[in-house]
């Protein structure tokens, strides 16, 4: 923090006091009143927000000026809808100079203030009249014939101002000049963009190992760094990625395909909060959306090897809790994009912490497998066992190119060259410290390494693997209690 900064934290003090005591001007609103009306608040996972807020505001006929306090003090003004009968808006202006220490310090250069300073071993208090010359980088004032720097040197000090400037606003503001046909009162919408308001999805997951299920729970957290608080407002959660944000989502295994029982908007998914709630400036606040039970679920230990060469040791394998959105046994929802935090009991009934993952915006009906940490027993150690060169007996013509000039065919070439195969025979060695058996997903992957290279072949394997893609091939392998097993399979590969 800078001295400047803290000089202001200082004057903090200082400047409510001249705001309940001694200024003749401006007054200062209450802080827990609030000018808007019937406020509705959309507010997407991108950190923005469309507030929608009805006053019944007091017109005069002809032009005349109206303002609207308590607007988000991070207001884009140039998505400001305004509709009233009868009215139409000719200007508009915003007015974010807010009545700070800082700002009334900047907005006092030039005039005289009072400064209080305190004895801290006696309480006594000393006034002095000080002009202040400059708050750029520091407070400089004057005091009689002498130039001081207001310095953070622990004594308790408070500067008094004898009104509030009248350009600075306690909250922030909108003004519109406007042109009535007639004087009275009448609802009046205001609709505007924000940032500084945001929401995620937060999930909370009770795991049970031997009935193979999870309890959720799901949280909406709002976020709110507008500067202004809206109060009872109805307020609706849009779950997606507008502006063509990309949906990241490494713990999806399939995409679902089954419809969510909730509106949709466009692309988007939407989550209203049941009531009204009060969405406090500098807040966070959770809200529940998502409460099953049962859901059926299970673990997975898995490794996914990127290249065939040998590990200079072995590796923990991955601990996965794998389960489905689906209305048949799953969330029976569509997912907004959160954290998905685990939680299993010992053996006393209390829930631990077991581990987390982040999901993306996910479908009802997908299967998700989420890794929550690395398996402390379990481990895999791949080596290249045998890798020899296998010669292809002919030679294989691989291009030919006709050369035209002129529109005439001048010559034909024809390129060859030998095909070299590869056969490597892979040894997975994984061991299992735990007292019961598992099953290992075992995952090579490095088959497809491009167009020159497709041609590959399993010549052997321990156990009947699948195919996953052109680059990877998938193994279950079950591991004894307390034992260790190596599994071997051998490729025949153009690389």
């Amino acid at each position: 923090m800078t001295k400047f900064a803290r000089n202001l934290k200082l004057l903090a003090i200082g400047s409510v006091l001249a705001i309940g005591s001694q200024a003749a001007g401006q007054s200062v609103p209450d802080p827990d009143e609030t000018a808007q009306g019937d406020v509705a608040v959309t507010i997407y996972q991108n950190g923005q927000a469309l507030v929608q807020d009805v006053r019944q505001i007091a017109y005069e006929r002809g032009r005349s000026r109206v303002e609207f306090p308590d607007v988000s003090a991070q207001i884009r003004p140039e998505t400001l809808s305004f509709a009233a009968p009868g009215t139409a808006i000719i200007e508009q202006n915003f007015d974010f100079d807010l009545l700070t220490p800082a700002k009334m310090m900047e907005k006092a250069i030039g005039q005289t203030v009072t400064l209080i300073r305190t004895n801290p071993a006696t309480g006594a208090e000393t006034r002095e009249r000080a002009k202040v010359l400059s708050t750029a980088g520091g407070v400089v004032i004057q005091i009689g014939d002498r130039i001081e720097v207001l310095r953070d040197d622990g004594l308790p000090v408070r500067v008094v101002f004898d009104r509030v400037p009248p350009n600075l606003r306690a909250r922030p503001t909108l003004s519109v000049n406007v042109e009535s046909d007639r004087a009275g009162t009448r609802p009046t919408q205001i609709r505007y963009l924000t940032g500084g308001l945001g929401w995620s999805a937060d999930y909370v997951a009770l795991y049970d190992e031997a009935k193979g299920a999870i309890d959720m729970q799901g949280w909406v957290t709002l976020t709110n760094n507008t500067g202004t608080t809206f109060n009872q407002a109805e307020t609706l959660l849009v779950a997606g990625n507008p502006n063509g944000g990309r949906n990241y989502n490494p713990g999806l295994v399939r995409a679902g395909t089954q419809s969510a029982n909730r509106e949709q908007v466009g692309e988007f998914y939407l989550y209203p909060i049941a009531g009204r709630t009060t969405i406090a400036n500098a807040q966070t606040k959770q809200v529940s959306f998502l409460d099953v039970q049962g859901v059926k679920a299970r673990k997975v230990y898995s490794r996914t090897i990127g290249w065939m060469a040998s590990d200079d040791r072995p590796y923990n394998v991955s601990s996965e809790i794998a389960f489905s959105s689906s209305s048949e046994g799953g969330l029976g929802d569509a997912l907004p994009a959160g954290t998905v935090r685990f939680y299993q009991k010992d053996s006393k009934g209390s829930p631990q912490f077991i581990g987390e993952n982040g999901i993306g915006h996910t479908p009802m009906g997908s299967e998700l497998s989420l890794r929550t940490g690395d398996a402390f027993d379990i481990f895999i150690q791949a080596e290249v066992e045998k890798r020899e060169r296998l010669t292809a007996a002919e030679w294989e013509k691989t291009a030919r190119y006709i050369v035209i000039e002129d529109g005439e065919e001048i010559r034909r070439i024809e390129e060859e060259r030998p095909v070299d195969y590869w056969q490597t025979t892979m040894r997975y060695t994984i061991t299992n410290a735990k007292a019961v058996p598992v099953e290992v997903d075992l995952v090579q992957a490095g088959l497809d390494r491009g167009w020159w290279s497709r041609d590959f072949r399993i010549v052997s394997e321990d156990e009947p693997g699948t195919q996953l893609n052109a680059d990877r091939r998938k193994w279950v392998v079950p591991i004894p209690a307390n034992g260790k097993r190596e599994f071997r399979v051998t490729f025949a590969t153009r690389y």
